[in-house]
């Protein structure tokens, strides 16, 4: 195959003489093609065993439509996670303004500090966090009636079953103690998962009382029920009002059973009354060599996650987590890859910096290097083009005739300032070319308006080919990623106190772009 696809360019110049092949080269290695990958839903059922998640609620109440899907996704995943290795204490790295954490804490009651190095994110996350919670039992008074509606059409498909009796009920929950995980999870037949999970050891259980067994043998509707009322309890007395018991459609019961759920309910809201809040945003710079029990003072066994981590900070959380025994398992969504920092890239010696790529050894053996130009085509998005989403040709062009004009006026080949976003704040080229001066700290007075014009309308003619250009770096941007996700996971087999590692999609790439997930859990043992 790399004989075939190498005759896609010439053998002497070096240049492409085969597009067509080109494209196939660049499909064949991308990572929905190579099969590593394992699919989400088996790691859900892995996960979860016979276990239902939560429903209700549906995080596009309060986030646009990329961000609804992308924290919707997530935040099953994290909990059915979480679920799995016993844990309820969930680390957001780069958690921005909170849109992944303040879900996971709502609707999932999982204790979640947010950590993000900006203070404003964080003070914006507080107050987004306070509103939401404000707002919340609008969005629950919806979410019981998607249930109700789901129940009724369950109820009408279902034939009519024959009524067990309470002391069949008991006899049953007794008799099936030993295939309950703990209090906190509901009753599952297949505990261990099947899809590879094989080298993790059995989870421990926790001695039930008879109250707790009680609780998994509600109905399916009653249970969902439950679930969402439950998250109730999370926010302050101020924020909602208490549910009497006239609001549960369950099924009739005995007194005895009654009484024991009552126990049950009064526990949970006597466990839950201290917490008024289980989201915390934190104001941290995180690095490999971060201590978390410096930021988090009641760290406890807990899994790691970040939805777009930016840059190096996805190779950090990686680190963070093989080097901490309380952190069980990590969730990392990487983006910006062309603000990874590269081992290879220059030819100073730095001994002490902890690199963003490559993360693996036989990478490193290699001197593996990508350079900037191909981590910024990593992050171009081949999927959103193939739907019709194109390219923004013309501030590409802006962009390119700017560094000509940079180079030739002032003789700068490279600068650490950046023009970031001006052309949608340009009302013409020359417009944009000065404002871009200004960013750059460059007298613009060198320049005037006929000669930023005149280098316009010289390479006008060339914007097709620019546009030709760009859309080979789509089609490769792929397997540039491939290699930078390649990498990670190739980190985390190289370690002996992981359980299992992989790569799983999970987000549609049209709607997130960055849409694969790192994920790995720890041996039980360690």
């Amino acid at each position: 195959d790399d004989d075939i696809f190498s005759s896609a360019f010439c053998e002497n110049s070096e240049k492409l003489i085969n597009v067509h092949l080109f494209a196939l080269a660049a499909k064949y290695y991308s990572l929905s093609n190579l099969g590593v990958c394992t699919p989400l839903e088996d790691v859900l059922e892995a996960l979860k065993g016979d276990s239902e998640g939560a429903t209700g609620i549906k995080p596009d109440e309060f986030m646009n439509n990329k961000k609804s899907h992308e924290v919707q996704v997530m935040s099953e995943l994290v909990d059915s996670i979480a679920n799995y290795c016993g844990i309820k204490q969930v680390i957001d790295i780069g958690s921005g303004k909170g849109y992944l954490s303040s879900f996971l804490s709502m609707q999932y009651n999982l204790k979640v500090y947010g950590i993000d190095s900006s203070s404003s994110n964080t003070n914006g996350a507080h107050e987004r966090n306070r509103k939401l919670k404000k707002h919340w039992r609008a969005y629950q008074s919806r979410g019981r009636e998607n249930l109700k509606s789901q129940s009724l059409e369950k109820a009408n498909d279902r034939p009519i079953e024959s009524e067990i009796k309470c002391k069949t009920i008991n006899k049953e929950l007794l008799n099936g103690a030993s295939s309950l995980q703990n209090q906190d999870q509901v009753i599952i037949q297949d505990l261990l998962p099947t899809c590879g999970f094989t080298e993790m050891a059995t989870p421990k259980t926790n001695t039930e009382t008879e109250a707790d067994l009680v609780i998994g043998t509600q109905s399916h509707e009653t249970k969902l029920s439950e679930e969402v009322l439950a998250i109730l309890n999370v926010l302050r007395a101020d924020a909602v009002e208490d549910f009497s018991s006239s609001h549960y459609n369950c099924r009739e019961l005995c007194e005895e059973e009654k009484v024991r759920r009552k126990m049950t309910s009064r526990k949970t809201k006597a466990r839950k009354s201290s917490e008024s809040n289980l989201y915390f945003p934190l104001t941290s710079c995180i690095t490999a060599e971060t201590e978390l029990n410096d930021i988090i003072t009641d760290l406890e066994d807990c899994m790691m996650v970040g939805l777009h981590t930016c840059g190096d900070l996805a190779a950090n959380t990686l680190r963070i987590f093989t080097a901490k025994p309380e952190i069980r398992a990590v969730c990392s969504v990487g983006c910006c890859y062309h603000l990874l920092s590269e081992q290879f890239e220059n030819q100073e010696e730095c001994h002490d910096q902890v690199w963003g790529f490559p993360m693996c050894q036989y990478l490193k053996d290699k001197g593996w290097c990508c350079g900037r130009n191909a981590r910024m085509s990593a992050c171009l998005a081949l999927e959103r083009v193939a739907v019709g989403q194109m390219l923004p040709t013309e501030s590409l062009f802006y962009r390119a005739v700017l560094q000509v004009i940079i180079e030739e006026i002032y003789g700068v080949s490279k600068s650490d300032r950046h023009v970031g976003k001006t052309f949608s704040k340009s009302s013409s080229f020359i417009d944009y070319v000065r404002r871009s001066l200004k960013k750059l700290e460059l007298d613009d007075s060198k320049v005037p308006d006929s000669c930023i014009m005149d280098y316009y309308e010289k390479y006008k003619h060339r914007m097709n080919e620019l546009e030709a250009f760009n859309m080979l770096k789509v089609v490769l941007a792929p397997c540039i990623e491939v290699l930078i996700l390649l990498d990670r996971l190739c980190y985390l087999k190289e370690q002996e106190n992981i359980a299992w590692s992989g790569l799983v999609k999970l987000f549609d790439p049209v709607k997130s772009p960055r849409c694969y997930a790192v994920i790995a859990l720890k041996n039980q043992s360690c």
